[in-house]
């Protein structure tokens, strides 16, 4: 340890109040405790509550069910998952690059933000930010990784900065396979941000049917898949591999651990901001620290991005900072 000041020779000189080590410069008689890294930034939170808060965000809890268990200020857990969501956002895009995919799938999946698209209507609510909103997920079928994401609305640009998120995360990949559901604008947001000569497309479209049981309450039932048509869209898909079981199971994963998306519950995300930083903390615990149970190893291992099982005081750690604009 060298002096802050003059950079001489220091010894240990006791600790502070709050049990930090000091050190004294042999040189000036400069006292001083070793500098720390604040992963957080500014945040004083202390790091032990911050695990602690992430720990029970990640595994399913809401955000009051955590203040009531950490003894954390609502607030406080909100700023704490802003921070971390946006490091996690950049950690992904930075980490997420130049994948040797070969079996990609991707999917939708619904959620509500604020209310749901019938009650802002008659409200005549015209804030983009509020409403229906679609998370779009490309998973790798064999290492289970997920390459990409976007949280955005059903529409064709949201497609189009899905499929961009994706050819960056396979930059330098050729001839890997992409599987869609029926969703129109994948058919021209592929060949845009992928090409034909990269990829081979294929789509599997599903027929579904209302419950016909009349008798019983179908309200939030799930309607009856009658079939499935596997369709090739351009290049040479192995018409084998077409399915999208292993992206659907990964939104299943999302629904259960993800308090926000539970059904009928008042759980559902306030604020748009809110929900991406959630999206963003899951998806990177997801890569990098939950073990797959099918591969014994986590997704980021399976694929060659990390060695080891990271915890989560390493995913902060090892996110790069992101300066927030005033």
């Amino acid at each position: 340890m060298k002096c802050l000041d003059c950079e001489g020779d220091t010894k240990k000189f006791g600790k502070d109040r709050r049990g930090q080590q000091r050190y004294r410069c042999l040189k000036c008689g400069h006292t001083f405790i070793e500098p720390r890294i604040k992963p957080l930034g500014k945040m004083t939170l202390a790091e032990d509550k911050v695990l602690t808060v992430l720990h029970h965000l990640v595994e399913g809890c809401s955000i009051r069910s955590t203040e009531r268990i950490t003894g954390v200020h609502r607030d406080t857990i909100l700023a704490v998952l802003q921070k971390v969501g946006e490091k996690c956002d950049a950690l992904l895009t930075d980490r997420i690059h130049r994948v040797c995919a070969t079996d990609v799938q991707c999917d939708e999946q619904w959620q509500y933000i604020g209310m749901k698209a019938k009650t802002k209507a008659r409200k005549e609510i015209k804030d983009g930010s509020i409403g229906d909103s679609w998370v779009f997920t490309a998973i790798d079928r064999p290492t289970k990784l997920i390459l990409a994401w976007h949280l955005g609305h059903r529409t064709l640009e949201d497609t189009i900065e899905f499929t961009e998120k994706l050819a960056h995360a396979t930059e330098g990949r050729y001839d890997f396979q992409v599987t869609t559901d029926g969703f129109v604008p994948y058919r021209e947001a592929v060949v845009l941000s992928l090409g034909v000569q990269r990829v081979n497309f294929a789509q599997l479209i599903k027929t579904y049917q209302n419950n016909p049981d009349v008798e019983t309450e179908t309200r939030y039932s799930p309607a009856v898949c009658t079939g499935t048509i596997k369709l090739p869209i351009f290049g040479n898909p192995d018409m084998r591999k077409v399915s999208t079981s292993h992206v659907e199971r990964m939104n299943l994963s999302t629904r259960m651990q993800m308090r926000r998306y539970t059904r009928l519950t008042n759980a559902f995300s306030k604020k748009w901001e809110k929900h991406y930083a959630a999206l963003a903390l899951w998806i990177a615990y997801y890569n990098f620290c939950r073990i797959h149970r099918s591969l014994r190893v986590t997704p980021a291992m399976q694929a060659g991005i990390t060695d080891h099982v990271w915890d989560l005081p390493e995913l902060i750690r090892q996110a790069p900072s992101v300066e927030t604009e005033p």
